[in-house]
């Protein structure tokens, strides 16, 4: 079989559905090459290539062969600056524009180098939002407990994340990936009752929810990353089963694929025009308090 990309890959759920597809059309395949046809693509979204990585990757643990094909030399600059192409016989090749967050490829068993990733790719990025110390380490610590999260919940054996900077469009997006138990699973699961995956991902996300049990508390981590983007302006979307939903601002909205993706997607997007400063409450200093 060959997969054909369309013309737009981004972050929507358009591009998302284009993916969950992918992941299902080639979910059953075993022994086989699997040709990837982006000769009519113009357009795809880096942070996306956790996405891709993780569906490749599982792939390729059932011994398929990926051909990646037709891909333009813009965009394959930019899949090898970022170091996808690399795991698929690509090159790599230096980002002298400072503008990727570099594809990776985490053991459930390397959360510090995950915590470690996430200052030096991320964090440190002179893109980011103004925030006091205290604050990038709470946020820091935030996207650790996703990645967390997918260990426990998940069940998986790998996390995928890649990220990227977009400078005209003011934005930076920072995608994790995992290919374990689904949202909806869990939830189900917890409240012994079959929610939809849109109506599983709500659940997840409402404050004080978790399906965590024992002594270690939180649900997906979300509660400030959330509320930090909601005051950046930016934006967070999670795709699990056949769920879809985004909160943007203030607004949430959700929606449903016609397929269902076997794993959880989790894309932060921060507003890189918000010129504010921002801190903890508790620290009381800087012009907004967070």
């Amino acid at each position: 079989m060959q997969f054909e990309f369309p013309q737009n890959i981004s972050s929507d759920f358009g591009g998302y559905d284009t993916l969950v597809d992918l992941s299902n059309k080639i979910s059953d395949i075993y022994f086989e090459d699997i040709p990837l046809d982006f000769s009519k693509t113009k357009w795809f979204d880096a942070n996306l290539t956790a996405v891709l990585g993780a569906i490749l990757s599982g792939s390729q643990d059932m011994l398929n062969d990926i051909k990646i094909k037709g891909v333009s030399e813009k965009i394959k600059v930019l899949l090898s600056r970022n170091h996808f192409l690399s795991h698929f016989g690509g090159l790599k090749i230096p980002d002298y524009y400072d503008t990727t967050i570099k594809y990776r490829k985490f053991k459930i068993t390397e959360g510090k180098l995950f915590e470690d990733y996430l200052d030096s790719e991320l964090l440190s990025k002179e893109a980011m939002p103004d925030m006091s110390v205290l604050l990038r380490k709470k946020i820091n610590k935030s996207i650790l407990e996703i990645f967390q999260n997918a260990v426990i919940h998940g069940h998986c054996n790998n996390i995928f994340s890649c990220g990227q900077y977009f400078r005209t469009k003011k934005r930076l997006d920072f995608t994790i990936v995992d290919l374990g138990k689904t949202i909806k699973t869990n939830v189900t699961e917890y409240v012994k009752n079959d929610l939809s995956g849109e109506d599983a991902i709500k659940w997840a996300v409402a404050e004080g929810n978790t399906t965590k049990c024992g002594q270690i508390p939180g649900g997906l981590g979300l509660s400030l990353i959330c509320e930090f983007l909601r005051k950046n302006s930016g934006k967070i979307q999670i795709v699990s089963a056949n769920g879809y939903w985004e909160q943007k601002s203030d607004n949430e909205s959700s929606n449903v694929f016609s397929s269902s993706f076997p794993g959880t997607i989790v894309n932060l997007e921060f507003n890189i025009a918000d010129q504010g400063h921002y801190c903890l409450s508790s620290e009381i200093d800087g012009d907004n308090i967070f």
